[in-house]
């Protein structure tokens, strides 16, 4: 029986191209999505993968979520947490609302989530956490303290719950991705993306299908080695 998994942000992106990898694969992969209703239809339409629609930063929707996920495809087994959203700007000039959207979108999701699928993966003795953090989150960004903050919490949440999760055969592993070829970085003005591919040793930015590649590497039953470790995956920008 495939495994099923569980793609936060998962129908654009970074997280579309980790849902059509694992599909590949042969898991049985379920797309969440907040709200972006038509285009989550085309996802649907276009992969075959169903989508869910709830808030990653609403402890309750999770919980809703995942049960729901659970009930329609089977227990969830692998998770990657890679919903993230930005809402940039100086610490002067940041709004408290804008600075707790972000950490709850982007951190918040990754207990939310976890908190739901990780019983069931102690009970089951198997379970595969990605989370996808940032090179900004291990670099700091400015105007990005919201964003940074969030990041680089993942990466410590990502440690402690690899050694809860040891004893039970669950990893927990993130991926911190450099600037990738997405709507979101689409939305960065050209003469920043400029400056910003002028400092990736690579000459490039990645793309999606590179970090689907290292996720189906952490997720993999084999993969059993491998915990509280974060890839960098920035084309040579911050080699940390």
């Amino acid at each position: 029986m495939a495994r099923v998994a569980l793609v936060t942000g998962g129908t654009r992106g970074i997280g579309r191209g980790i849902c059509e990898a694992l599909k590949a694969a042969g898991y049985t992969v379920a797309a969440n999505y907040a709200g972006n209703d038509q285009a989550a239809a085309a996802f649907t339409e276009e992969t075959g993968i169903p989508a869910y629609k709830f808030d990653v930063g609403d402890f309750d929707a999770c919980q809703a979520g995942a049960t729901k996920v659970a009930a329609e495809l089977g227990p969830v087994e692998v998770l990657v947490n890679n919903a993230g959203i930005t809402r940039d700007g100086t610490l002067m000039n940041m709004s408290h609302e804008d600075w707790q959207k972000v950490v709850d979108t982007n951190l918040g999701s990754c207990f939310n989530l976890c908190k739901a699928v990780f019983p069931g993966m102690r009970d089951g003795r198997f379970g595969r956490i990605v989370n996808i953090g940032s090179i900004n989150g291990q670099a700091g960004q400015y105007g990005q303290v919201n964003y940074a903050a969030a990041k680089s919490g993942i990466h410590g949440f990502t440690k402690a719950l690899a050694q809860e999760g040891a004893r039970y055969n669950i990893t927990v592993n993130a991926i911190a991705p450099g600037y990738v070829d997405t709507d979101m970085v689409a939305a960065v003005p050209d003469n920043v993306l400029e400056k910003i591919v002028a400092r990736i040793p690579v000459g490039r930015l990645g793309n999606a299908d590179e970090i689907a590649r290292a996720v189906m590497f952490l997720v993999a039953d084999e993969a059993t080695f491998v915990t509280g470790s974060t890839m960098s995956i920035n084309g040579g920008q911050h080699m940390y």
